[in-house]
């Protein structure tokens, strides 16, 4: 049996890891409204890019034949006829205690590229956050190159920059002309959920829609810079907003993962504790009645 010693330590040493669990429920906590709020404000910022290309579109159109004039205003980011690699944008974790955070996207991104039927030359993996890399590779999927998940809201925009670098030199060099982002997109503080995003090519239907969607006022406004230098400069934008709420999303549901652990850690923790405490206050109760014992019998002997 343990000893009361032995039982304080015991206690001490989970009372301290209850303490580090709450911290970093509160730190999971913080992170998952920072980044939440990050990826709400880009809201307001892709409405505005969305009303760019309304303007630039809606002026630039004379006629009816849309994908004529959409080629001619700027056909490398729009075409999907020339697809000769895809390539894919997994988002996991840089570091642990996260859960299944890593699991849950890397199964559903490699069902989803099955699904597409993709020859391996044609394929390209990249992996955001070096947790995600053995998952996939227990799958057989050679990474072409690694990345690394930023771990605070500041570091997103130059990873953002980073990473639009790195696409343009993946169509101009590796012939990839198509890029499907996957990660984990946040439902609430402890859960979250598998998603996709269709980087490029561009989708000619979603680029109608702008163009035909209502304005609120009489007059659209005017603008002075050639067509096609603005329209590539709102879909720059566009493909910023696009990998910054990537990166938002799955920062803020890693973080919803391991506020999940945490609280399934205190939890046991807590079940740790009652046990130690209870079990040292019955060895402690059992040596206090024998020492009440040992005086009761040396008093009754004295007295014989």
């Amino acid at each position: 049996m343990a000893s009361l010693e032995f039982l304080q330590r015991q206690i001490h040493t989970a009372e301290e890891l209850k303490a580090i669990v709450k911290m970093m429920k509160v730190l999971a906590a913080v992170n998952i409204h920072q980044f939440e709020h990050a990826v709400t404000s880009l809201s307001e910022y892709t409405r505005t890019i969305r009303m760019g290309l309304h303007v630039v579109l809606k002026s630039t159109h004379t006629n009816n034949n849309f994908s004529s004039d959409l080629s001619n205003i700027n056909p490398d980011p729009l075409s999907i006829n020339s697809i000769s690699r895809c390539g894919v944008l997994i988002f996991g974790s840089e570091q642990g205690m996260c859960g299944q955070f890593n699991e849950q996207i890397s199964r559903y991104a490699i069902a989803e590229i099955e699904k597409l039927q993709i020859a391996p030359e044609q394929l390209a993996v990249f992996a955001i956050g070096s947790r995600i890399i053995p998952h996939l590779e227990t799958e057989g999927y050679q990474i072409e190159q690694n990345f690394t998940m930023p771990s605070s809201l500041s570091g997103i925009t130059s990873m953002v920059q980073e990473m639009l670098l790195h696409i343009a030199a993946w169509r101009d060099h590796q012939q990839i002309t198509k890029i499907i982002l996957f990660y984990n997109n946040l439902h609430s503080n402890t859960s979250y959920k598998p998603s996709q995003h269709l980087l490029l090519p561009l989708d000619h239907a979603w680029l109608q829609q702008i163009e035909n969607q209502e304005w609120r006022s009489r007059t659209i406004p005017m603008f002075a810079m050639p067509s096609d230098v603005l329209i590539s400069s709102l879909l720059r934008q566009y493909f910023f907003i696009a990998l910054y709420r990537a990166f938002g999303e799955s920062l803020a549901s890693e973080n919803a993962s391991r506020l999940a652990s945490m609280q399934v850690a205190e939890k046991n923790i807590e079940e740790r504790l009652t046990e130690f405490k209870g079990e040292f206050r019955q060895k402690r109760q059992s040596a206090i009645t024998g020492e009440l014992l040992e005086i009761i019998s040396g008093f009754e002997l004295s007295q014989g």
